[in-house]
């Protein structure tokens, strides 16, 4: 027996319906990931899973409403539907750069300038103690994946004393708002901690200046508390500030 034009209309319309609930639901479910981020109510993990919940759930909803625009052509729901459709891509369009770049960067959250000899946290590590990340260096591996994707990474050569050196460092690193965690001015070291923009993840900051034939050197370590992957996030914190400290 054909489907009577009313009962066809009423199921295509709850396609509608689910795909524009649905997309207000995974909306919401990221937004409060993303809060809980940004001010500290939640975890990184739990709010980081929370957020990603929220992004799965706005690829399902874009899914489902994109279904109902092509069911609702000849029925009622059609901007229902496509308000599904908005919600979920103005959801998703934020995210996706954020995919792209994680799919053309290694899988690593330590990047240092030595790989041979990393700096190592010593006031920090207290800070450091429910991290999900180890403090610890990864080793070849990490280093082999480093060196392939950021072979611009390495030590800054000053001519300038060590003294000078560290000092302009340490203010650098003020400038930026990194939390200072430790200062040593004998070891040549500085500990900090940096926050992602958006997420507001914590990464922790070492840098090292040691006495060179002309002047110093100036090592650099960025660690990831949280997540496999950076995205690159810390690459780009040594790029920058070793970039801005050789023409403080």
């Amino acid at each position: 027996m054909a489907e009577s034009p009313s009962h066809s209309h009423n199921r295509t319309s709850r396609t509608a319906i689910t795909g524009g609930s649905l997309a207000l639901f995974a909306f919401f479910v990221a937004f409060a990931g993303f809060l809980g981020l940004s001010q500290g109510l939640l975890k990184p993990e739990t709010g980081f899973r929370l957020f990603l919940l929220g992004v799965a759930l706005g690829l399902v909803s874009l899914a489902v409403s994109s279904i109902g625009m092509y069911q609702t052509r000849r029925a009622p729901g059609r901007k229902l539907a496509l308000s599904g459709v908005v919600i979920s891509c103005l959801l998703l369009a934020p995210v996706a750069p954020h995919v792209f770049n994680a799919f053309s960067v290694p899988p690593i959250h330590d990047i240092t300038t030595d790989t041979d000899n990393p700096p190592d946290f010593v006031d920090i590590l207290p800070l450091r103690a429910d991290a999900p990340n180890p403090s610890d260096y990864g080793g070849e591996a990490v280093a082999a994946m480093q060196k392939s994707a950021y072979p611009d990474i390495t030590p800054l050569m000053l001519d300038l004393p060590p003294p000078e050196t560290f000092a302009r460092a340490r203010k650098l690193v003020e400038a930026r708002g990194w939390k200072l965690a430790g200062a040593d001015p004998e070891q040549g070291r500085i500990e900090a901690v940096a926050q992602t923009r958006m997420m507001k993840f914590r990464d922790d900051v070492v840098i090292r200046i040691t006495p060179a034939p002309d002047g110093s050197r100036v090592d650099m370590r960025s660690v990831s508390r949280f997540g496999q992957s950076d995205i690159g996030v810390n690459a780009r914190r040594i790029r920058e500030f070793l970039k801005d400290l050789a023409s403080s």
